[in-house]
């Protein structure tokens, strides 16, 4: 573990590669888990009450879903997205096979002024506490195989991969700084 400013970063974030396959994967991060994605009260407050143009993008069941269980849960303290039966997040959508985000789809079309949690953009990164500082880990998902093999092929590294949404929560002196620790020394 390293420490860049007041964050805590697990090493694994500095030594591995990622970019996302879709294509391999089908946008599984979107459908496995029990829980939906974990919200700050801010994202939580703008996606309660959801926008009719993003509630008309959803497929049925999701939209049904909604209309009787709402979209945000609380959890051991913590808010997520609500999932349909325990399984897809309540904005998901497929399109051509693939699992996606009807959030990150209306904010790129200009239809909502906001993106899709910070927690799906960091995904594999999580943010968890140690010693009452945030403490970056990278959560290794067997769903996400295919996401590291092509950031080997790519040599991209992880840090690189999620730099906009670090960027945003940290600032880019801060994730220049993160970069700076996976650099060998002259």
């Amino acid at each position: 573990m390293i420490s860049v400013g007041e964050v805590l970063v697990d090493r694994d974030i500095l030594e591995s590669f990622f970019s996302c396959d879709l294509e391999a994967c089908k946008g599984c991060c979107c459908v496995e888990g029990e829980l939906g994605a974990p919200l700050t009260p801010e994202e939580a407050r703008q996606l309660e009450h959801p926008p009719g143009e993003l509630l008309r993008m959803l497929p049925d069941k999701e939209a049904q879903w909604i209309a009787r269980h709402g979209t945000v849960e609380l959890y051991q303290g913590t808010l997520y997205t609500r999932t349909v039966g325990s399984r897809e997040c309540v904005f998901s959508l497929e399109r051509e096979g693939i699992t996606l985000c009807a959030v990150e789809i209306a904010y790129r079309e200009g239809i909502i002024g906001f993106n899709k949690p910070i927690s799906c953009r960091l995904f594999p990164i999580r943010v968890r506490k140690k010693f009452g500082l945030p403490y970056l880990v990278y959560e290794r998902h067997s769903m996400c195989r295919s996401a590291r093999r092509l950031g080997g092929e790519l040599q991209k590294p992880l840090v690189d991969y999620l730099f906009a949404p670090l960027e945003e929560l940290y600032g880019r002196e801060w994730v220049e700084s993160l970069a700076a620790f996976r650099k060998p020394s002259s």
